[in-house]
C-alpha cells in the first residue's frame, strides 16, 4: 500500500456534514456518524474523516484532483454559495474552495505536484 495522509476534520453536525459531502458524490466509508460519533467520505481516492466538535472549530486541507474544471462543473450547482470559482495559482495549480457547513475550507486542484 502506498503511504497517503488522511484529513482530520471538525463537524458540528455529523449528518448535516454526511449529506453535504453526498450532494458531491462522496459516500459514507464507516458505520452511521451517531454510531461512531465519527464521519468517513469517500470519493474515488478522496478519503476525509470528521469528527464532532464545537461550532467553532473549524479546519482546511489541500485535495489533489485529475481536472479541478471538471469537478467544479459537476459540484457548482449542488455545492450552494460556499463554492468558489477555478483560479489558476502562481505556481501552475488550478484550484477552487469548497466551504462546508462547518466551517471547514477544503481546496481542491490540478496541475503539477
Amino acid at each position: 500500500m502506498d503511504e497517503y495522509a488522511v484529513p482530520t476534520l471538525p463537524s458540528r453536525d455529523l449528518a448535516e456534514t454526511l449529506s453535504f459531502y453526498e450532494t458531491l458524490g462522496f459516500s459514507n466509508a464507516g458505520d452511521a456518524p451517531h454510531v461512531w460519533d465519527y464521519l468517513i467520505v469517500r470519493r474515488g481516492g478522496i478519503e476525509l474523516h470528521f469528527y464532532a466538535a464545537e461550532a467553532a472549530d473549524s479546519g482546511g486541507c489541500f485535495v489533489w484532483l485529475h481536472d479541478a474544471d471538471r469537478t467544479y462543473e459537476e459540484w457548482a450547482d449542488v455545492a450552494g454559495p460556499e463554492i468558489s470559482a477555478p483560479e489558476d495559482t502562481p505556481y501552475g495549480v488550478r484550484s477552487f474552495a469548497v466551504i462546508d457547513p462547518s466551517g471547514n475550507r477544503i481546496q481542491f486542484g490540478s496541475g503539477p505536484h
